[in-house]
Parts: C-alpha cells; structure tokens; sequence
C-alpha cells in the first residue's frame, strides 16, 4: 500500500480577496498560513508523514509545503518543483473579483468560465506583463507551451503526464508522497484517480489547507480516501469555495 497526500494551498490574499488568481504569484494570508500549520499537524497526528514532496512554481503552494513541512519537522525531505502542478490559467480574468465579473457577465457565464470541464476563459496577450511567456520563472520553457488561457481539460493535459512520469514512480519508491498545489491542479489529478466523468468533476471541489489522504495500491486503485479534518470543519471549507461567485 501507498499514501498519497493532497493538499491544496492556504487561502491566498487574492481568495481572501475572491479574485481569480490563476498563474499570478500572490502569497498566503495569515489565515492561509495558519491553514498550513494546521494541515502539518493534522498529518503528524495522523502519522501521515511524506517521504518527498512536490509542488508547483507559485509561492502560494510553495509557502504552504514548506510551513507544513516544518511543522512535522519533515524541512529536509526532497522537493521537486513543476509548472506543470501550477493552478489552472485563467486567462484575462486574472485579477479581477469573481463577484464583480458576475454582475457583468452574470452568474453562468462566470461559472462556465470557473467551473466547466472544457471552455477556457478569454486569453491572456502574449504581450501583457503577466503572460508567463514574460515572467524569467518559465524562460526555460518553450513560449508556445505555455497557457494564455485554460480549462480544467487543458490543465489535466500538463498535469496529468508529470504525476505519471514522476510522482507515481516516486510514490512507490518512497511510499509516502505529498502534493502542495492548486484547486484544479489537484482536482485534474483526482479525476484520473477517481476516474470522476467530464459532467461530475466540474462538482468537486477541493477545500484550502485540508490533507487529503490516499491509500493506494500498485496500480493506484483506491483502497481508501478521507480528509483530517471533522466532518463540520470540511463541510465549510467546501461550502466557502463553492460559493465564491454566488451573490
């Protein structure tokens, strides 16, 4: 049997302030941070503890592995980085308040936007500031592969084959591996485990700073699935993503 870990970030400062951030870089509120302390603890009082880690290019992840690392006293265990765990892109709306889009564009083209399985938002120019064409993190990576918009299909089509190629083999070669990214990063990730249908994955969602815990076999079938947290306190969290575009 494998563990596997999954833990989306902390609230960010731009979920605090309901914006969709997709690929820009914000850091953790204090609220976030304390979510990750608290996801480390959860783990150590499980006796959840990963043997290698990995996780995506942005801070907000980043931070959130490495607060949660500390806590367990796990700081030295190996950690690979990938942009291909990133949040999914979302384009031109990146910036702006989830609400506000609503009151212009009304509540179903925003979740269309948000939540559908396959439409992308309006794309990002490849000459804006932040199209991560221009941003010295991914200079190392081919312009045309990287996103100026995507949908949840795009993101499982760049997420997919890197937990293929590495953190599975890695899962069985430590035994006990945790991811730190992003609400569909993890959830690109989830469906393949799950093998959730095109119509429900667009459904899931996936509360900030909560582990979700897998039991895995050798060909990563599912022996067993919880989050650490009571079932009041995960009730919420999904329930506060859920509701971020509702007026």
């Amino acid at each position: 049997m494998y563990t596997l870990v999954l833990l989306r970030h902390g609230q960010s400062l731009w979920n605090l302030e309901n914006k969709f951030t997709g690929w820009i870089d914000v850091d953790l509120s204090e609220q976030g941070k304390e979510e990750a302390k608290k996801a480390g603890q959860a783990m150590l009082e499980a006796g959840v503890l990963p043997k290698a880690a990995f996780t995506s290019y942005l801070r907000r992840a980043i931070n959130t592995l490495n607060i949660a690392l500390d806590t367990m006293n796990l700081h030295y265990i190996d950690v690979f980085k990938s942009w291909r765990l990133n949040e999914r892109h979302y384009g031109a709306l990146q910036g702006l308040n989830k609400k506000e889009m609503v009151k212009i564009h009304g509540e179903e083209q925003v979740n269309i936007w948000r939540r559908s399985y396959d439409i992308p938002p309006p794309p990002l120019s490849k000459d804006d500031p932040n199209h991560p064409c221009n941003d010295p993190r991914y200079k190392h990576i081919r312009c045309q592969d990287l996103p100026s918009s995507e949908s949840l299909k795009d993101t499982l089509i760049r997420t997919l084959p890197y937990f293929q190629d590495f953190i599975a083999p890695a899962l069985f070669q430590r035994g006990c591996v945790l991811i730190a990214a992003h609400g569909n990063s993890l959830r690109a990730i989830v469906k393949y485990l799950e093998d959730i249908s095109e119509q429900d994955i667009v459904k899931l969602n996936i509360p900030t700073g909560i582990p979700l815990v897998y039991v895995l076999d050798d060909n990563l079938n599912i022996k067993s699935k919880r989050y650490l947290a009571d079932e009041e306190t995960l009730k919420k969290a999904i329930e506060s993503v859920a509701n971020q575009t509702k007026a």
